[in-house]
């Protein structure tokens, strides 16, 4: 029955990008099979900056490995686990000419393309194809030439390939609401700081009744500009858990997940109005998921 359970649980951990990362976990790890739908740490400088209104692009690309799981109290899970998963997810953006209580009503779209790859106790498994796509209004707000934010309510969509008894799955089959709050404190020549915060409300995955609790995250980002385009410092991201998973409606106790992370990050802007973020980021202070790294790059472009 312990290897049965661990096997139907060792299924896409580290949802870690625009539920592009299916991963696998076991008991002891938290939401369900340990994973989340929103990509943790995608974001980067310039998160809470709305642009001009206009049409612009986004390309975010991914690449994150891990090979351990932790429980929790931190320690390492004895099995056998490794998860590599690459993807490129493009964005849509249209901020329009419309204001709504002071600020510029946008909309975006992120369409995820995801190569996964899990391997536990001796099995593997791939897929490739779309993820979970992510879509919703915004209104940015410029309250000063250095200090922006943006409040958005995003939607993410069960529209990624799932079956309850693969190893691998790149999508969580479930819908999700996130509230979204993006403030961005940008110099050139001086200290930028980024800070998107969201905050997850689960719904139920229908093939397993399951339902995942709620997540809070903070993707961050902290440089020094450099007065020539170039932005440098650190960046990551912070996840806690704040309510229990349910299992056919009965309460699942002392499963929190929790992670914070952190690596280097830089960002370069052209006088051509396009600009590049990328970072790498470590897993620390892991609870109750999978422990790794992830680097990630996104470039913006106006049309």
């Amino acid at each position: 029955m312990k290897a049965a359970s661990t096997k139907s649980r060792v299924r896409h951990l580290c949802h870690a990008g625009f539920s592009l990362l299916a991963a696998a976990s076991i008991e002891v790890q938290a939401t369900e099979n340990g994973g989340s739908s929103y990509p943790m740490g995608s974001e980067n400088y310039m998160s809470g900056a709305m642009p001009p209104p206009g049409l612009y692009s986004q390309f975010f690309i991914n690449h994150y490995e891990a090979d351990s799981l932790r429980d929790n109290s931190g320690d390492k899970v004895p099995v056998d686990f490794r998860v590599r998963a690459n993807a490129i997810a493009p964005r849509l953006i249209w901020v329009t000419e419309q204001k709504l209580l002071g600020g510029s009503l946008a909309f975006h779209a992120i369409a995820p393309l995801v190569d996964l790859k899990v391997e536990v106790n001796g099995q593997s498994q791939s897929k490739q194809g779309l993820g979970d796509m992510i879509f919703g209004p915004a209104l940015g707000f410029h309250h000063s030439e250095k200090l922006h934010s943006i409040v958005a309510l995003d939607f993410i969509a069960p529209t990624g390939e799932y079956d309850k008894n693969d190893l691998a799955n790149i999508g969580r089959n479930y819908w999700v609401v996130e509230p979204v709050l993006a403030i961005s404190y940008i110099d050139p020549n001086g200290l930028n700081i980024d800070a998107k915060t969201m905050y997850d409300f689960n719904l139920r995955n229908k093939d397993t009744d399951y339902r995942s609790g709620q997540e809070l995250h903070m993707d961050y980002a902290v440089g020094w500009g450099l007065g020539n385009g170039w932005v440098v410092g650190v960046g990551g991201y912070l996840y806690q858990q704040t309510t229990d998973d349910r299992q056919d409606g009965d309460r699942i106790k002392d499963n929190k997940g929790k992670v914070f992370a952190i690596g280097p990050s830089v960002k370069y802007t052209s006088n051509k109005g396009w600009f590049l973020t990328a970072k790498w980021q470590q897993e620390t202070e892991v609870r109750n998921r999978a422990q790794g790294d992830a680097y990630w790059i996104k470039l913006t472009v106006p049309f």
